[in-house]
C-alpha cells in the first residue's frame, strides 16, 4: 500500500537537516514537489489506475534523493565533478535502508530501483519488464518538465545557482551540437564543450519524451521562450538563439499533432 502523504511527510523530515539557505537545497525542494505533480498529470492522462498513479508520486518524490548529498558533499549539481546522483540516490534509498521512510511495503522495491537508477541516464536500460519501464518513462518525462518550469520560472534563482547567463549570451553553441538538435537528436554530455552546449542540452530534453502531457505543459506555458529568453540579449547570438527556439516549437507542435501517448 502506498501512502503518498505519509511519503511526503517523510520527505519533509529527510530534507530537514539540510542548509535551506542554500540555493541548490531549496531548488532541488521545489523541484520534487512539482516533479511529483507533473507525473500524476501523466499517470491520469494515460488513464493508469491507482496504484500505478500512486507509484509515480511516489518515485518521483525520491527520484533526486541523491542530490541532497551531493550537495552537502560537493556543492555541486555535475555528476561529472562529484558523482552520478542517481546512482547515490538508489545507494541511500536501498544500501542505507532509507527506502523504509517513505513506504513500508516492499512489493515496488525493484521498480523503485530501477525507476530512480535510469531517470537521469542518457538512455533507460533494456530488459526492463512493461511496468517497470513504463514508470521509468513517468519520471523522466516529469522530471524533464519540471526543470523546464524552473529555468522559465525561476530564472533569477538558476542565474544565482547554477548558470552565468550573461556570460552565456556571449557564446555560440557547438556546431555538432547543432547540427544533432536540427535533427531533433538529444544530446550526450559528454559532447558540451561550454556552458552554452550545457544549457542547450536542456532544451534537447523534448527529444526524449515519451509522453505528449509534458510536451503540452511546455507549449502551454511557453516554458521554450522563456527559457531561452535570459540568451538572447547579444546581436552575436540572438540570431541562433531564436532559430533553437523555432526548432523546438516545430517539434513539439509535430509531436502533439501525432497525437500518440508513445512517440
Amino acid at each position: 500500500m502506498i501512502d503518498i502523504k505519509k511519503a511526503e511527510i517523510a520527505f519533509s523530515e529527510y530534507v530537514k537537516p539540510y542548509d535551506i539557505t542554500n540555493g541548490k537545497i531549496e531548488l532541488k525542494i521545489k523541484h520534487t514537489y512539482r516533479t511529483v505533480e507533473v507525473a500524476k498529470k501523466i499517470a491520469e492522462d494515460l488513464n493508469l489506475n491507482e496504484e500505478q498513479k500512486l507509484l509515480a508520486q511516489l518515485i518521483s518524490l525520491l527520484h533526486d534523493i541523491g542530490r541532497f548529498e551531493q550537495v552537502r558533499i560537493y556543492n555541486t549539481f555535475r555528476d561529472i565533478d562529484s558523482i552520478d546522483h542517481a546512482d547515490l540516490g538508489v545507494k541511500i534509498l536501498f544500501e542505507d535502508g532509507e527506502i523504509r521512510r517513505f513506504i513500508e511495503d516492499t512489493k515496488y522495491d525493484d521498480i523503485i530501483y530501477k525507476a530512480v537508477k535510469n531517470h537521469n541516464k542518457f538512455k533507460i536500460e533494456e530488459g526492463l519488464d512493461g511496468e517497470t519501464l513504463l514508470q521509468c518513462k513517468i519520471v523522466r518525462d516529469a522530471d524533464k518538465t519540471d526543470i523546464f518550469a524552473r529555468f522559465a520560472l525561476d530564472i533569477e534563482l538558476c542565474k544565482n545557482v547554477l548558470y552565468d547567463y550573461k556570460e552565456m549570451s556571449k557564446q555560440t553553441v557547438s556546431p555538432k551540437l547543432m547540427e544533432k538538435f536540427e535533427k531533433y537528436e538529444q544530446v550526450s554530455r559528454d559532447e558540451f564543450n561550454r556552458d552554452i552546449d550545457s544549457y542547450i542540452n536542456i532544451i534537447s530534453f523534448i527529444f526524449d519524451y515519451n509522453f505528449i502531457t509534458g510536451l503540452k505543459i511546455i507549449k502551454e506555458n511557453n516554458y521554450i521562450e522563456r527559457t531561452m529568453k535570459p540568451l538572447c540579449i547579444c546581436d552575436d547570438t540572438k540570431e541562433q538563439m531564436e532559430k533553437i527556439i523555432k526548432i523546438a516549437n516545430t517539434y513539439i507542435d509535430e509531436r502533439i499533432k501525432s497525437k500518440n501517448k508513445i512517440f
